[in-house]
């Protein structure tokens, strides 16, 4: 019985950060590289390919040690310099919401202690050298999306052009509801989130088929509807998550399968989900430790008791065979 739970166990990790696609295009659109050399034809003449799912406890400017391919698109949510004010317009900053209650544990404080050392600069270098190169055609250039606080999207422009990223457009999202509680009798509170879409001369390469399939039209707009995750779904690890059902229709819409995804500050490893859910290669950089050890254990594993399954079944159907 212990024999075959571990066989179970290494075989359920050796999964955790891979998942199968199958591209019918016989694997010849939006390979990384060395991807061609991991694919399999099955049965059916298509190529069958092992997607990457990586997250690392470690710097995004110690990326050379991971040799990582160069990325399609880099997504990250930024720190948003908030500093010992995160909690600051939120109820949690109060005992149970009340501000009869005193102050909680979170008044004051930040809410993780990387959040004060992120270096723009660095970051914008490390982007810079890890995003394809320009390429010669139309429809192929990579792209950089940064989420942000509306305040930050003006200097990050003016910041991304010293690096080559000279042409960008804004992005919206709108929530149902706001956060800031605390200023609900004060003033219009804010309800939206933000975030800047960065190129360097031609525009990234676009997919709106995802959006005719789902909506039936093709023009998708710079809005976008901000749905929460259920949490019965997805794990709640990180203060800022994003959700991956956005991050979802961001990927679908600047990569194709098979392209690479790279998210610097991972955070939760919502980014890593949902392009692993979308057949794209992903890797992140998390230096928070229990940060990256809960994404590792409860967001990457999303999916893969599934496919698990599904692996059984096709070794069953072969034995019959």
């Amino acid at each position: 019985m212990n024999n075959e739970r571990n066989r179970n166990n290494k075989f359920r990790n050796a999964r955790i950060h891979q998942r199968r696609v199958v591209s019918a295009d016989n694997g010849q659109r939006g390979h990384p590289r060395g991807c061609a050399a991991e694919g399999e034809r099955n049965t059916e003449g298509a190529i069958e390919m092992k997607i990457k799912c990586e997250l690392y406890n470690d710097n995004f400017q110690n990326r050379k040690k991971y040799n990582i391919p160069r990325a399609q698109l880099v997504i990250a949510d930024i720190p948003y310099n908030l500093g010992n004010n995160a909690f600051a317009s939120n109820p949690s900053w109060y005992v149970g919401g009340d501000n009869k209650n005193g102050a909680s544990k979170k008044a004051g404080k930040q809410f993780f202690p990387s959040d004060k050392n992120f270096n723009l600069v660095e970051y914008m270098h490390f982007c810079s050298k890890l995003l394809k190169p320009e390429p010669k055609e139309r429809g192929k250039a990579p792209a950089m999306i940064m989420f942000c606080s509306f305040e930050q999207m003006a200097p990050l422009i003016e910041v991304a052009k010293r690096y080559g990223f000279k042409n960008s457009y804004p992005l919206f999202f709108i929530k149902k509801s706001s956060p800031q509680a605390l200023k609900a009798n004060m003033r219009i509170v804010g309800a939206t989130e933000h975030a800047v879409v960065f190129y360097r001369d031609k525009l990234p390469k676009f997919n709106n088929e995802w959006q005719q399939d789902e909506t039936g039209k093709k023009m998708i707009l710079n809005w976008f509807e901000w749905q929460r995750d259920s949490v019965k779904d997805v794990p709640k690890i990180h203060p800022t998550q994003k959700p991956v059902n956005v991050l979802e229709k961001l990927i679908k819409t600047f990569t194709d399968p098979g392209d690479v995804v790279v998210d610097p500050c991972a955070g939760s490893g919502t980014t890593l989900l949902a392009a692993k859910k979308n057949g794209r290669h992903s890797y992140g950089f998390e230096i928070y430790r229990p940060f990256y050890t809960a994404a590792v254990e409860q967001m990457l594993t999303i999916g893969d008791e599934q496919e698990s399954q599904m692996d059984i079944f096709e070794i069953l159907e072969e034995a019959v065979k």
